[in-house]
């Protein structure tokens, strides 16, 4: 079965078929952050799912290619540096390195490549002049250099390829030097914007002036110089299509540099909002959290990795408190099945057969169907459990069990939870005392054993390696 995704540029499931001629090497960009304060759990939802794109086309044998940036030279950048009166690269690198350390609480996998669009400024000079070149950007009295959507067009080129617009609607011809612009307006938007006062001393020369990027040609530039002027699969928040990623396709393809009838990117796949408490996001209503706040809230890396991967991307998810408790009773169900899995097996060869990756692969198949997936997996758990209570489990039928289950976490990326319990030793003297009671044969004497272990908030699993104590 293919793996199928679906492609916002065409608006439909399509197989997925890499562009390169051996059907192995794939491309993958994905839009990173921009660090001008901790990224917030909406933006983690896109960048958990790049990562489960990632470690899905390595399980589907593919070689990828995986190019996240890194925006560190953009509007709200500029601002908060002069408001702290520090230097760029000084504002920058904590929030940088901050970034970083949450995606490794989150069990995703470093991107092959980081780019910073500060270290790419030649390459971005580079595509401008390209562009100015054939006609298709041009300096305004201020000395900014801006992209015409009208010669855009008048080549026969399609704007709006991502998101229908309608021109007769939308306010044309105007020029947006800023990042972010109206949603309403098909804007001439700027490529390179020349040094103002405001600025301080974030500035680069170029053949137009001192100045520095807009946000949109960063991303082309690091992307095509990474990847190629043609590459598989960009990924993204729904929220980017317009304007981010549709200046990105008109800059990238306006430059010329794709081959005959090639895209810049055969597949587009955004992420859809993610609602907090069923709301937008917003510091207001208090209920913007980043990793930080969640984590102070006694919640771990590996408990928000689950929520952020238990519905599919394309669905709005909404992200919440009581969610984040259940995932946590989610993976204790699923930690304690493994945990009595590895005890059974020991150091027994596994047994081949387990058809819980084949399961799997279907339901990623379907355009990352992770929702589904999970469903199998807890399927997959009841049953095991079932066996384990039946004594039908052999040793090496536990370690095919559990080789199956690690085949797929190199995609889910969840880990396994090797819990150490940290026993009192009022509990450990309990314990010994039962397994005397029992081999006596004082079953009397070992259920109120059992029982005073309760009251102190543990139980007693008897397996046919001993007992196994556990947290109530």
């Amino acid at each position: 079965m293919p793996l199928t995704v679906f492609n916002t540029l065409s608006r439909s499931l399509e197989e997925f078929v890499p562009l390169d001629p051996g059907g192995n090497r794939v491309g993958l960009y994905c839009c990173g952050p921009t660090i001008h304060d901790f990224a917030h759990i909406g933006n983690f939802r896109t960048f958990v799912f790049a990562d489960l794109v990632r470690r899905y086309l390595d399980f589907r044998g593919y070689g990828v290619a995986h190019v996240m940036n890194i925006t560190d030279v953009e509007d709200k950048i500029i601002r908060r540096v002069r408001a702290a009166g520090t230097s760029l690269q000084t504002f920058t690198a904590p929030i940088e390195s901050a970034f970083f350390e949450d995606m490794a609480a989150l069990g995703c996998l470093r991107p092959h490549r980081t780019p910073r669009a500060t270290e790419h400024i030649p390459d971005i000079v580079a595509l401008i002049e390209k562009l100015v070149s054939r006609g298709l950007a041009y300096q305004a009295p201020d000395g900014s250099v801006y992209f015409s959507i009208e010669k855009y067009r008048g080549r026969g080129c399609h704007y709006g390829q991502l998101v229908k617009l309608n021109f007769d609607e939308m306010r044309p011809g105007e020029r947006v030097a800023s990042d972010e612009y109206a949603k309403e307006s098909i804007a001439d938007f700027a490529l390179w914007k020349a040094r103002t006062p405001e600025d301080g001393e974030v500035h680069w020369p170029s053949p137009w002036g001192d100045g520095r990027p807009g946000w949109h040609i960063e991303c082309s530039a690091m992307s095509m110089k990474w990847l190629s002027p043609s590459f598989d699969l960009h990924l993204g928040g729904e929220d980017l299509m317009f304007p981010h990623h549709e200046d990105e396709i008109a800059q990238s393809e306006g430059a010329g540099l794709q081959a005959p009838g090639r895209h810049f990117v055969k597949y587009w796949l955004h992420a859809a909002h993610l609602l907090v408490e069923g709301k937008k996001m917003s510091k207001s209503l208090g209920n913007y959290f980043t990793l930080r706040d969640l984590t102070q809230k006694g919640f771990s890396g590996r408990e928000i990795r689950f929520l952020l991967l238990s519905a599919h991307y394309r669905g709005s998810f909404n992200f919440t408190l009581g969610g984040l408790d259940g995932a946590r009773s989610a993976l204790a169900r699923l930690d304690e099945c493994l945990a009595k899995l590895r005890e059974l097996a020991g150091g027994a060869s596994a047994a081949p057969g387990e058809k819980l990756p084949d399961d799997f692969t279907k339901a990623m198949d379907e355009d990352f169907n992770v929702s589904r997936a999970w469903g199998l997996i807890f399927e997959w758990v009841a049953a095991t459990n079932r066996a384990l209570a039946e004594g039908s489990i052999t040793a090496a039928k536990a370690a095919g069990l559990l080789a199956a289950w690690q085949r797929v976490d190199s995609v889910l990326g969840m880990g396994g939870k090797e819990t150490v319990l940290d026993v009192p030793e009022k509990v450990t003297e309990l314990l010994k005392q039962r397994e005397a009671a029992r081999k006596a044969r004082d079953f009397q004497r070992s259920d109120a054993l059992r029982n005073e272990m309760k009251a102190l908030g543990w139980l007693i699993e008897d397996t046919p390696n001993g007992p196994r104590l556990k947290k109530a």
